[in-house]
């Protein structure tokens, strides 16, 4: 099959961001499909632009990356993050209806926006459309607060609404999300879990990066992932700062985000010692930086809804075979527990994070580790990234097969 992806927001393995759909393709490709990706040549972690992105080509031309015009001050506010938007929906719109031969057309939310494009080039060109529900959008953005007006508000649900009714396949990463979707208007719903590739993470390998970072004799805790409103990263410093006289406890929050220069203000202003920041990385170098903590942090507001979500760095915490501190409830605290990977805290709890945070640091090395390998059996049985690429692969084919 050819397969169609557009998405804004997509990062390769060389990049920093979230790879997900790039481990994807590539797997997709060995199976014998063949992937179009149509992204932005704007980081949506970073939000800097890189005129250097041009189309590409991978595996023997199977993977084809476009990099499409896309307005870049999405970081600048949220009236700016819609110009954003907009602009990459119009711009993957008339990219796409250059690309020939298409049998599945892959929208992902969010953004939402792209998603139109994705369901009327699926109709234009005869081809099925998939809808990818990677979080509850516009919901989420009305609980976290970045979305206010009401008229906008009733916009955005009613544009969910419509694509989910309209998509030949729902499909969910999260069994949180299920009910959300059928209930407004999803007829074919599938979860396809998020997960991760165990192959690409190193486990218990003397590290030299602890060493050039000044970590030989302190305990990490690296958080690693976007620094945004949803992360609440504030509750961090907080935490960091009930614990500073703990010479031994380094924080380290690694990544972008909208709110990282506040986070940073916030951090000398609180004079906080104990805690580190530093820039993103690719997936490529990640795994040297998973592999030198001794624990990771995976933490969001204290939010409802976000019971619902799988979020993607717990996955990789885990098949890097690392300990986990987590501040978030629901369904990924079912899997941590399950798991015996790691200790749960209440999100938004300052004291218990910090509290969280010292008992992990007082576990001797021994037990840590068999956290972490405790955490690593269970995503190879449970979310090993193979196994999620052929439940992708085939609901498309058994999509393009009834439906064709």
């Amino acid at each position: 099959m050819h397969i169609l992806l557009i998405h804004q927001a997509f990062a390769a393995m060389d990049e920093p961001g979230g790879t997900r759909h790039h481990e994807f393709a590539r797997l997709l490709v060995e199976k014998g499909h063949r992937i179009s990706i149509i992204a932005s040549p704007v980081s949506y972690l970073t939000g800097s632009k890189d005129s250097e992105k041009k189309t590409r080509s991978e595996q023997d031309g199977k993977i084809t990356i476009y990099r499409t015009s896309t307005y870049s001050a999405l970081h600048k506010s949220f009236f700016h993050r819609i110009i954003s938007f907009v602009s990459f929906m119009v711009s993957s719109f008339f990219q796409s209806l250059r690309i020939r031969s298409v049998d599945v057309v892959w929208g992902t939310s969010p953004p939402i926006f792209q998603c139109i494009t994705a369901w009327l080039i699926a109709r234009i060109k005869g081809a099925k459309f998939i809808l990818e529900v990677r979080d509850l959008w516009p919901a989420f953005a009305v609980a976290v607060g970045v979305l206010k007006n009401k008229i906008v508000i009733s916009l955005s649900q009613w544009l969910e609404r419509f694509l989910y009714r309209r998509a030949d396949q729902v499909i969910v990463n999260s069994p949180g999300y299920i009910q959300h979707v059928k209930k407004r208007g999803a007829k074919h719903v599938s979860m396809v879990p998020n997960g991760a590739d165990a192959s690409f993470f190193k486990v218990n390998e003397t590290s030299k990066l602890r060493k050039r970072l000044g970590w030989s004799d302190t305990f990490i805790l690296l958080y690693a992932g976007a620094h945004g409103m949803s992360n609440d990263l504030q509750t961090v410093l907080a935490a960091a700062e009930l614990i500073k006289a703990r010479k031994d406890i380094r924080i380290v929050l690694l990544g972008d985000g909208k709110e990282k220069h506040n986070l940073m203000q916030e951090a000398k202003t609180r004079t906080l010692t104990n805690v580190q920041f530093l820039d993103p990385v690719s997936k490529n170098k990640i795994a040297d930086y998973l592999n030198a903590a001794d624990a990771c942090l995976a933490i969001l507001k204290p939010i409802a809804l976000y019971k619902t979500t799988y979020p993607n760095k717990v996955f990789d915490y885990m098949a890097a075979g690392k300990p986990i501190v987590l501040a978030i409830d629901g369904v990924i605290r079912e899997v941590v527990e399950d798991a015996r990977c790691g200790y749960f805290c209440q999100p938004g709890d300052i004291r218990e994070i910090a509290g969280c945070i010292q008992k992990m640091c007082d576990l001797n090395a021994d037990t840590r580790r068999t956290m972490g390998q405790n955490g690593r059996q269970y995503l190879l049985t449970h979310f090993d990234r193979r196994a999620t690429v052929d439940q992708f692969s085939d609901i498309m084919e058994k999509i393009v097969k009834n439906y064709g």
